[in-house]
Order: structure tokens, then sequence, then C-alpha cells
């Protein structure tokens, strides 16, 4: 619903609704098969039109524990995506901030699915078998699942009986001869073979290599579920393996939540526990990181949160990839806002091809020109950024100023002191290591003045727009986080920007390409056309 407020919400008109809808399938029974089919194949429809979930703490904000199940835009989004993995036989995984409701979420799926689809067998396995079910407790997963079935109308759970079709960690569905099925520990994996299989807080298993095994003998698909516990575990290889699709949901796609919210969170946990289960930083609990969470979070709509408009050069900057694993990346800024950055694989392409959609982005977004990664792969851009504007000179299109950046070369500006009483020369291991601090100090400056009121020019800060699209912005708020920094044996600051076998985190790259302190014999290609 997209009128929904879920910040103050009204389920009056839901429950009016859901009343009126019941009494016109009673008045007209014929109708309930289509509409079973219609629910088998819609199964957010179903969730929407007569879920409910239950939550203790609706009664001191004045409304009912038990209120109807409305979801949001990324939960439709994620129920679609868990169907697309099942119907593709196909592993994922769901990385999530805390209290993102994905236990109701994933009991409401598999209650649905069970429902309307025969033969279907789902298992749900936690650490602890009380996580899974315990009567009488509203943590565990049965407990939900049992009440999410208990307040459907008969019309859509004939010959359920909660007596009967509820034992300890089992839900049957007479109607389809579906069930669910729940294991603990040690134990997850050992039943029966499962069209889908959760695993909650997959992060969090004791001895998940057993689980692995047992798994991979009993499901095609099998979705795993978890907030991030460090990089020491199967579920963040999985995450960052880039073999496995994930579907992140953060708190900033949650209707419900807000800067203020976030505030709470900081001022009742420790930053370890923020960065790691609200912000999704695989990369809390380890030492050295370039750019805490807190900082990247803080600059989300920066400019607007401290009251200046975008001002300066509109620029691009491109990090360039093979065909591997690794992505492409372009960011579109304006001065110190990064307006939007896109990633894309350079699978069955080239590096031409890569130059023109950094032209071609140009245009889209207005930008003057960009700056490039021209280590490597991205040494190719020059002499093609040349050919591309040459045509362009010939079909009367304006020139895009295209300007590489050498992360292997000596640093900027080497007697100046970015840090007071150390040369840059003196500091730095070399060009990159000194772009990801002066970008460490803009995030820093602008966390002081976001969260602390200090005073800082504009132009020395950062701000990540919240108008870009979600994806693309949770994608760079995490990658932002992953950098880790060393000193080497001669004193320098190091930068490590893909710690523990993560993936190079292309789209920061390119963060940090734009704001890197200019290096000197700029190449402006423009001069030889």
């Amino acid at each position: 619903m997209s009128d929904f407020d879920f910040r103050n919400p009204d389920y009056l008109p839901i429950f009016r609704q859901r009343v009126e809808r019941l009494n016109r399938i009673r008045e007209n029974p014929d109708c309930l098969p289509a509409l079973r089919l219609f629910y088998r194949d819609n199964p957010a429809q179903f969730i929407s039109d007569w879920g409910v979930t239950v939550d203790s703490r609706n009664i001191e904000r004045g409304i009912p524990a038990t209120v109807p199940f409305v979801l949001f835009p990324r939960q439709v989004e994620w129920i679609n995506w868990t169907i697309d993995r099942w119907k593709g036989q196909e592993r994922g995984l769901t990385e999530k901030s805390r209290d993102m409701g994905l236990s109701w979420l994933s009991v409401a799926l598999a209650s649905t699915l069970c429902l309307f689809t025969d033969g279907m067998v789902i298992g749900f396995g936690s650490r602890k078998e009380e996580y899974v079910d315990r009567i009488g407790a509203p943590k565990s997963l049965f407990w939900k699942a049992r009440k999410f079935i208990e307040c459907l109308p008969p019309e859509f759970r004939p010959g359920w009986n909660p007596k009967t079709d509820a034992p300890h960690m089992r839900i049957n569905f007479p109607a389809t001869g579906s069930n669910m099925s729940g294991e603990a520990g040690d134990g997850i994996g050992r039943g029966d073979r499962t069209s889908i299989y959760f695993v909650d807080e997959a992060a969090f298993l004791e001895r998940p290599e057993l689980v692995e095994a047992s798994l991979s003998q009993t499901t095609n698909c099998r979705i795993d579920i978890s907030t991030p516990h460090g990089m020491s575990n199967p579920f963040a290889e999985k995450r960052h393996s880039g073999r496995t699709s994930v579907f992140t949901f953060h708190w900033r796609e949650d209707p419900r939540k807000d800067e203020s919210w976030y505030e709470k969170q900081n001022d009742e946990l420790d930053p370890v526990t923020v960065a790691q289960e609200i912000d999704l930083n695989y990369q809390a609990s380890v030492e050295g990181v370039l750019i805490p969470s807190e900082w990247v979070q803080a600059a989300v709509d920066a400019h607007k949160k401290l009251g200046f408009e975008p001002s300066g050069a509109r620029r691009g900057s491109l990090d360039v990839a093979d065909e591997g694993r690794d992505l492409n990346a372009f960011l579109s800024s304006h001065g110190v806002v990064i307006e939007d950055v896109e990633a894309w694989s350079g699978k069955g392409s080239d590096i031409y091809k890569t130059a023109e959609r950094a032209f071609h982005l140009c245009d889209l977004n207005n930008l003057a020109g960009f700056d490039y990664d021209a280590d490597g792969l991205g040494s190719g851009i020059r002499g093609d950024a040349r050919e591309i504007n040459a045509k362009r000179k010939a079909d009367h299109q304006r020139q895009i100023k295209v300007t590489q950046f050498r992360g292997s070369a000596a640093v900027a500006d080497p007697d100046g002191e970015m840090i007071k009483g150390r040369t840059n020369k003196d500091f730095f291991s070399n060009a990159k290591a000194q772009g990801w601090w002066s970008l460490r100090q803009r995030f820093q400056k602008t966390y002081r003045a976001v969260r602390e009121g200090r005073q800082y020019p504009p132009d020395e800060l950062i701000s990540i727009s919240g108008e870009m699209p979600s994806k693309n912005r949770l994608m760079l708020i995490n990658e932002l986080s992953q950098p880790t920094y060393t000193t080497n044996a001669a004193g320098k600051i190091v930068v490590d920007k893909a710690p523990n076998a993560t993936k190079s985190p292309n789209c920061a790259d390119t963060v940090m390409i734009r704001y890197a302190p200019a290096q000197e014999a700029v190449f402006d290609y423009s001069k030889l056309l």
C-alpha cells in the first residue's frame, strides 16, 4: 500500500476492507477455486490481503498487538526474489539489518506456499531449537507460523487443525499435503528433502561446515538469512564470493525507520554492533577500518542535513574491471555531492565499450568529463577516449574531458602535510593510499559536522545523495567501509581495498578517484583534436 503511513499506522480501514472482502467471498463461494489459484501465483498479495503479524511493542503505542501484515515494497521484492530462487533451483543469501521483520516474512511466505501448492516441503533451521519452535514463545519461528495460519479465514486453511496439524517442529497442511519442518544445531539438513530451506541467522551457526554438507544433499534452494557476524564464517564468504545471489535488507529501505531511529540505535548500542547489525558492515570488528560505517551513514544527504546546496564541477569517475567477478563502476557527482554510482559486468564486452558507456553517462548526467583509473586495465581508456572524442567532434558533439589517475604513482604535493608533522611523501606509500586517506578525512569531517555540530567549509565535506537508486546507494555504502589500512616497514600508510578475500570495492574506488588530490601532468584530450 503506497499510501499507508508505516510510522503512524491506522489499521482500522484495513480491518474493514478485510471484513467486506470476506463477506463478498462468503456470498459467492464459487470464486474460491480461482482465488486460490491466484494466491498460489501471487503469495505477496495473499499476505497483504489476509496475513497478520504480532508485536507486543504495539500496545505501548495504542495499537493492537495483532495487526494486518502490510507489506512495504522491499518486502514484496524479497518474496519475488525468493520465488525466483526456488523456481530456478538456486541458492540465495539475505543480509539484513536487525528488526526488519524477516522472521515473520519468511514464515508467512512458507505458510502461503504450503497452503496453495501441492506437495511443498519447506524447512527451517537455526542454531538453537528454541529459535525454531518453542510452544508459547513468540520469538520462535513456528510460533509465528501457527499464529499466521490461525488468524486466516477458514476458507484459506481448509481442514487445518492446530491441535493435530501443528506438533512440535512441524506444521502440516492437509488440503495440499504440504508441510513445514524445523531443525536446529548440527541437525540442520538431516531431515526430509525440501523444496526450500531457510537457514535463520546463518552467520551465527556453531558448526556451519556440518550444515553445509547436510543441506547440499537436502535441497536445491537454500536461503541463508542473517545479520553479519564478521568475515570468518561461510555466510560472509558466500556474501562476498560473487557466486551467490544476494538480497540486501537495509534499514534505510524500511519505511518504519528514519534518521531519529538510527540515532537512537547509536545512543543505545556500541559502535561495532551498530556497524555490524544495523549498517551491515562485515568489517565492523576488523582492526584498521579506514572509513568507519558510522561516518559513511552520516554522509547520506549530508548536504541537506547541513543546509548547503551542491556547487562546483559536474564530473564523473570510472573504475575499469575485467570479465571476471569484478564490476566496472561509474560515479556521477556535483561538487562534493555524489549523485549516483552504478556498476556493470564487463563479461562479453571490452574496454572500448566501457569507455563508450562512460561517455554516455557523462551526457546523460550532464558531466563535463570523468577521471579514470589508469593503472592496469584502465590504461586502455586513454586511446579509446581519444578516438571517441574525435568521432564526437566530427559529429559536432561536445568534447568530454578525460583525466587519468594513477594509484601507483607518487603522492601529490609530496612536501605538503595532510597529517600535521608528516610530509605526504613520508606518510603515504603511493597516490592510492593518499587518495583513500583524503577520502577518510572528508568522511570524518562530515561525521563531525552532522553528529557533533562542528563547522567546516562545505568543499571539505562529502555527501551521498539519498535520491540515487537504493540498490546503488546501499552497494556504495557497504563498499566504502571495506578497505583497511596498515603501515609498512618504512612507516608509511598502505591501504588494502579487499581484506579477507572480499570483492574489490569498485564503486567505492570511483569515489576515491573522484576526490583524490590532483595529480600533475593532467592529460586533456581536447588538445589533441
